[in-house]
């Protein structure tokens, strides 16, 4: 990762520098962030090295301009009912992901926890984001490698899962300090899905496309085998559509967030 001297002076305020210190940061529900540098990479899949679909491709440079913190772990159903009071999930565990949540129901859960904590900076990570934070610098299928059969020391999927969710945390972590970025639930993230978005992309800061029908899932889940759970893999739902197979993790933003501003129009 970057030195933190780096990061622009610009994002210096008080309570950012004191997690930068540390470039963590734990929340009153227990949810611990990791700051992410900005930086640039290669968004999307090789077709010419990699199977893919059309809607991994083309591969593209694209600059995260902004560090970020994101969610070590996905949110887990403690955190989730230290927020909702319920429990939606099939697969009982207090450190298990939350999941049988749609992308909408991720946005009360969001604007609940921002009243909670007294901000506006938790969000959903966009697409962008989440697969910069997934490859943590590399550019091979998973963020171990290219050859699946090492798969199962980093994720919970049909080929080790038993059919159901595990507490998050319990496989080796990417390069980043990110767990279950493969496989255990898909995450929502921020984006509307267009399959041609790549081809039209910003450079910088991509943040989808700016309507549509459906929203964009990363990282595959339990019930998937190993190519649904490639960095470059791409999955889309309707926002209202609620499965075993979903859950979350959060972005928190050290200054105001545009994808904030547009979650909060689009409800």
């Amino acid at each position: 990762m970057m030195l933190l001297s780096l990061l622009p002076l610009a994002l210096s305020g008080i309570a950012f520098s004191a997690w930068a210190a540390d470039k963590t940061y734990t929340n009153s529900i227990h949810m611990e962030f990791v700051l992410i540098p900005a930086g640039s990479f290669l968004m999307g899949a090789d077709k010419n090295f990699e199977e893919t679909s059309d809607d991994e491709t083309p591969q593209h440079q694209v600059t995260i301009s902004k560090p970020f913190y994101l969610g070590k772990y996905e949110v887990t159903q403690a955190q989730w009912v230290a927020v909702m009071r319920i429990n939606p999930s099939k697969f009982s565990g207090w450190s298990n992901p939350v999941e049988y949540i749609s992308w909408n129901n991720a946005q009360i859960f969001i604007e609940r926890l921002n009243l909670k904590e007294r901000t506006d900076k938790y969000r959903l990570p966009t697409e962008a984001e989440w697969e910069y934070a997934a490859r943590a610098g590399t550019t091979t299928r998973y963020s171990f490698g290219d050859d699946a059969d090492n798969l199962g020391r980093h994720a919970w999927y049909d080929g080790n899962s038993g059919m159901k969710t595990h507490p998050v945390g319990q496989k080796e972590a990417n390069p980043w300090g990110f767990y279950d970025m493969h496989g255990n639930v898909w995450e929502w993230v921020q984006d509307w899905y267009d399959e041609d978005y790549y081809a039209k992309s910003p450079v910088r800061d991509p943040s989808g496309p700016s309507e549509g029908s459906f929203r964009v899932l990363r990282g595959g889940s339990w019930y998937f085998d190993a190519a649904g759970l490639r960095s470059a893999n791409r999955f889309y739902l309707s926002p209202d559509y609620r499965v075993e197979l979903n859950g979350f993790r959060l972005a928190f933003s050290p200054e105001p967030s545009v994808n904030s501003s547009k979650r909060a129009q689009k409800k």
